[in-house]
């Protein structure tokens, strides 16, 4: 047996432990079972269907056994039909192989054993097992991790909200915000794409060789199969692809996987910002005793979990997008060319899991510097020229813009400079009291409340009646 340390891919070496939800899910192993379980679950159906005469009606005892199969199925069982495998050197055929010899002795199907795998192609298995496979990872893995992010997320842009902070626009001083504001954007952006994730429609099939049930009507020509293979598919608890070749056509999986891209996306955004900021100094790392920065300079305190997850997210969504673009491609009616691209979708869901459970870490360790963030913004009087000018805007002033990006284009102005300035317009008292009153850390807007996300969930609804009576 080879040790994690001698494996292949950091999957099941470095980063063994932390994906090893999702390999009971894509491993071979997992395949298997889920073979296992769509075979006896259409053996079962096919026992339902009263016009199938030749197969006895199962009683909730024969039921019980042939789901205990599934139920109970262990890496032994599964190296039982890698072992037939190796002589038929086809996986689906050898598991059927595999089944008829387990239920052989089951009493009611000693004499049936020709209805496993009864008018089905081996599609008619995997791509059920598939869905299923995207389903289970979606649903129980990937999605709960994206959810921990987003409510670490979402903590810090709440904590944070009041924080004034110095915006960057191309990378120089702007319009100052506020800490949770900004984070508050990453929230609401992965919000909107988990949402799309949970929403797509993942898909099984079950049609025959090439989609148009021909053994299937030729043994019983009396039976809807349509009906009855999206009754079946649905049980299975995937979404019925009603047209399809000898597979189907995978289009779902390239909107999922375009979909993953872009939260990935959004994270791969999120981390170099992040990266940034520590960088700046306007976020501090709380030290792990225990860890090293560097082998040769002990004050470091990397950014290391924002860099792992960049790095993973990279590599995820080179495979997404390789799946996206070949998936849904077949030659004909089916070319061989998608089995062991198929066979690597858990890889992309492997380094996207390490990923959302990097972030999740890195935002756990992270808190404003506020001495750093609060220093930039004193020496960043300039950027209350934008609010400055669009008041001499209002009042119908001469050359507003103009004279301000005199005074401050490209320099340093410090408070008293500015003041000054101000103190010589030709406003209305109240107005320049309110300029004269103005710092860098007051001119945030409504930066807080959209950091608090109050804002928009308290004004959304007259906001938008509003709008519809404006237009």
């Amino acid at each position: 047996m080879t040790s994690s340390i001698e494996a292949l891919s950091p999957l099941d070496g470095r980063y063994s432990l932390r994906v090893s939800p999702l390999r009971k899910i894509f491993s071979e192993y997992g395949l298997i079972k889920f073979r296992v379980h769509v075979e006896i679950e259409w053996l079962i159906a096919l026992s339902k269907l009263e016009r199938v005469a030749e197969l006895d009606r199962l009683s909730v005892q024969v039921v019980h056994q042939l789901r205990s199969i599934t139920s109970n199925f262990s890496a032994t069982d599964a190296d039982a039909v890698k072992k037939i495998e190796n002589l038929t050197k086809h996986d689906v055929k050898a598991l059927e192989y595999y089944l008829k010899n387990r239920i052989q002795d089951i009493p009611k199907l000693e004499n049936s054993l020709e209805f496993i795998h009864f008018g089905c192609t081996s599609y008619d298995i995997n791509d059920n097992c598939f869905g299923l496979m995207l389903k289970q990872s979606r649903d129980t893995v990937l999605h709960p991790q994206l959810q921990l992010v987003i409510s670490e997320l979402s903590a810090l842009a709440f904590r944070y909200a009041d924080v004034p902070m110095l915006a960057r626009t191309h990378g120089q001083p702007a319009s100052p915000t506020t800490v949770g504001k900004e984070l508050r954007v990453f929230v609401s952006r992965l919000e909107d794409q988990t949402n799309k994730l949970m929403s797509i429609s993942i898909k099984g099939k079950l049609s025959g060789a090439v989609g148009n049930f021909n053994a299937l009507y030729c043994a019983y020509p009396e039976i809807d199969w349509p009906e009855i293979a999206q009754e079946f598919v649905e049980s299975l608890g995937l979404d019925y692809s009603r047209m399809t070749t000898q597979t189907e056509p995978h289009d779902y999986i390239a909107e999922l996987c375009h979909c993953y891209q872009r939260i990935n996306t959004v994270l791969i955004d999120l981390c170099r910002d992040l990266w940034g900021y520590i960088s700046l100094g306007y976020f501090k790392q709380k030290v792990v005793r225990e860890e090293v920065g560097s082998s040769a300079m002990p004050h470091k305190v990397n950014p290391i979990d924002f860099e792992n997850a960049e790095g993973n997210l990279g590599v995820a969504n080179s495979l997404f997008g390789h799946f996206a673009g070949k998936l849904p491609i077949s030659r004909w009616q089916r070319d061989l060319s998608d089995s062991t691209v198929m066979r690597n979708l858990g890889v992309a869901a492997g380094h996207s899991l390490i990923s959302y459970q990097s972030v999740a870490a890195g935002l756990k360790k992270i808190e404003v510097n506020a001495l750093q963030v609060n220093r930039d913004l004193e020496n960043s009087w300039e950027v209350l020229s934008e609010g400055i000018q669009t008041v001499l805007r209002k009042y119908g002033g001469e050359l507003p813009y103009e004279k301000l990006k005199s005074l401050t284009r490209g320099v340093t102005v410090d408070g008293a400079t500015l003041r000054d300035f101000i103190a010589q317009l030709n406003l209305p008292d109240d107005e320049k009291q309110k300029l004269l009153e103005l710092t860098p850390q007051r001119y945030i807007g409504i930066a807080e409340e959209l950091a608090r996300n109050e804002f928009w969930a308290q004004t959304g609804n007259s906001r938008s009646s509003q709008t519809r009576q404006e237009n």
